[in-house]
């Protein structure tokens, strides 16, 4: 019996020192396996309970790394976002630069337009009516170097591109009316020369120095035969070599000689007038030449069928003579 009680216990033998003396302790061998047991199960919980811990702080992290991507997606997306506001207000103010180029080509254009009419305006010494509120002038000046201020009201970047495609607008709207301008300058000037040619053309000027009329329009004795006939113009006397001025603006469509008429010039005129100038010693304008009112255009003679010198003048309108006077007044001359 006392076998089998020894054989459940164990002794553990306590040496500190030689001095001391060496204490025996009586443990029983279920109690010895007890004791590794707990301590094995101790450290199971523990490792459970950090394994617990850490999944817990796993799973906290894990949430704080998905809402950080969150974040970072948001952030991307609204740099995305605001890269692509860039490019497109990039985009616009592009075509606004080539839009304001292409305005500053068309201004200046009009510019040249309006010179073009202003010198038409000056050479011909027309008279323009402007309306009576273009005469006040703004008393208004600009100076945006200092004295400014103001609130900071910051701007979003959509407000930007609004403003952009608000300025491409008045852009569009400025090239409408530079448009419109560009169409209208030219007819206006078209219409001005036009309306000048009409008021020049029109053969009113006594067309030599000398006054003295030695022959009238119809019907009289021809001075070499005696006979009755037909005059078609009028003459009048003056100096061989003396100057012989254009009518009315016009283009020479005649510069020519013959046995009748010796050498002749015929101008052409608005409204199908043509004005004939006869028996000219010397010619100084070519066929297809313009000549304005006033500008000399041959020398006085007696070429042809003449008795001395004198300038036959006539004025045909659609193909007919007719009276030359009515056109012309003596006190209407170049001198």
């Amino acid at each position: 019996m006392k076998n089998a009680t020894a054989n459940r216990r164990m002794t553990l033998l306590l040496m500190r020192d030689a001095q001391h003396s060496v204490k025996q302790i009586h443990l029983s061998k279920s109690l010895l396996l007890a004791v590794p047991a707990v301590a094995v199960l101790s450290l199971s919980g523990l490792i459970l309970a950090l394994q617990a811990h850490s999944s817990q702080v796993i799973s906290r992290l894990e949430e704080e790394v998905s809402l950080e991507n969150i974040k970072n997606v948001q952030l991307q997306s609204s740099i995305n976002s605001r890269d692509q506001s860039i490019e497109r207000l990039q985009n616009e103010m592009i075509k606004l630069s080539s839009q304001a180029k292409d305005m500053q080509q068309k201004m200046q254009h009009v510019d040249d337009l309006e010179q073009k009419l202003q010198q038409f305006i000056d050479k011909h010494n027309i008279s323009m009516s402007t309306d009576d509120s273009t005469d006040h002038v703004s008393t208004l000046s600009w100076d945006a170097s200092q004295h400014v201020g103001g609130e900071y009201i910051a701007v979003h970047t959509n407000e930007i591109l609004d403003l952009a495609q608000e300025t491409k607008d008045d852009f569009q709207e400025m090239q409408e009316l530079l448009k419109t301008m560009e169409n209208q300058i030219p007819h206006t000037l078209k219409k001005a020369q036009e309306t000048q040619v009409q008021i020049t053309g029109a053969p009113t000027l006594w067309p030599t120095a000398s006054k003295v009329l030695t022959s009238s329009f119809g019907y009289r004795t021809d001075p070499f035969t005696g006979k009755a006939a037909f005059h078609a113009g009028i003459d009048i006397a003056g100096e061989n070599g003396g100057p012989v001025y254009a009518a009315g603006t016009g283009k020479v469509v005649t510069a020519d000689e013959s046995g009748a008429r010796g050498r002749y010039v015929v101008i052409e005129h608005p409204s199908g007038l043509q004005t004939w100038y006869m028996h000219l010693s010397k010619i100084l304008v070519n066929v297809g030449e313009s000549v304005d009112k006033g500008e000399q255009i041959a020398f006085l003679g007696s070429t042809g069928r003449s008795t001395g010198p004198h300038l036959h003048f006539q004025v045909v309108k659609d193909d007919k003579p007719v009276n030359p006077l009515p056109y012309i007044q003596k006190n209407n001359s170049v001198n």
